[in-house]
């Protein structure tokens, strides 16, 4: 999914299920760079789309004016 499609329906999405997808973003962030302390490189290179992702979650967050 191109990054442009990937705003427009996060932009559809309420606050609710914004802030429920941060959470398992980060929730997942966590998780990677666990495995990847722990060695696991593939990993590796799951990690920084993830982190891209939820910066755009918490940036529309921000635009709506929510806090955390």
């Amino acid at each position: 999914m191109k990054v442009s499609e990937q705003r427009t329906e996060l932009r559809g999405l309420s606050t609710e299920e914004l802030q429920q997808r941060a959470k398992d973003l980060e929730d997942q962030s966590f998780r990677l760079r666990i495995q990847k302390s722990m060695g696991q490189t593939e990993s590796a290179n799951k990690l920084q789309p993830i982190r891209r992702q939820l910066a755009r979650i918490q940036t529309l967050l921000r635009e709506k004016g929510v806090r955390n």
